[in-house]
């Protein structure tokens, strides 16, 4: 399983990419509108600090959605371009994936649209955990439900959760056999930390001060 950080903020992904534990990063229009800086320098900078980095269209019309994909595309080979997954773009997401263009498709909230993603061979689909949660919905259910879709039926395209707004739900979506889960850096933060294991870290190096030793190996 891949563990990707949900920002576009520079510094986060620098400090996170030297612990060796995350493999890409998934922004959107809204983290990058954050930064303040040109996106497009961001994105760039972003690309060369981690592996797979998840762009997002901000064009709605179709013809328009399909000439910025392939711009964003040429600016790294280590980009998908993130598509929503409206009706409307079915078309253009067809079109971009059979001309290799890597593509998240995202805003993905029923099994039947992860099917039909799969079928015009995306690479990866997003279905947005949290966001089914606040409306009463089970996200975790949708993510089960296209884990076993795709392996069912023999897709490639990789099942990418976002949307995870807690540990309890980043755990759900591990054991739910997920590719990917895209988690904002708080979450990553509780989630890599436990109060018992600082407090064995206490207990173990104070009960090694008790034998004076001054150095050791």
């Amino acid at each position: 399983m891949k563990i990707f950080l949900d920002t576009a903020d520079v510094q986060l992904i620098e400090q996170w990419a030297k612990t060796g534990i995350i493999d890409g990063v998934t922004t959107n229009p809204t983290h990058l509108s954050k930064t303040g800086g040109n996106p497009t320098e961001i994105i760039k900078k972003i690309c060369s600090l981690v592996g797979s980095v998840s762009v997002e269209v901000t064009e709605t019309t179709p013809e328009a959605v399909y000439t910025q994909a392939k711009a964003i595309a040429l600016l790294s080979d280590t980009i998908a371009v993130k598509i929503p997954c409206h009706i409307r773009y079915y078309q253009v997401i067809k079109k971009l994936a059979s001309e290799g263009i890597s593509l998240n498709i995202t805003l993905v909230f029923t099994l039947t649209q992860g099917l039909s993603m799969c079928k015009l061979g995306a690479d990866y689909i997003s279905p947005f955990v949290g966001r089914l949660d606040d409306i009463d919905t089970s996200g975790i259910k949708l993510v089960e439900d296209l884990v076993h879709m795709r392996d069912m039926y023999g897709y490639e395209t990789e099942v990418l959760a976002a949307s995870i707004r807690s540990v309890d739900q980043l755990h759900e979506v591990i054991v739910a056999g997920v590719d990917i889960a895209t988690i904002p850096a708080s979450v990553l933060e509780k989630a890599v930390s436990h109060p018992l294991t600082d407090k064995g870290m206490e207990i173990f190096l104070a009960d090694w001060k008790k034998l004076n030793i001054t150095r050791f190996c």
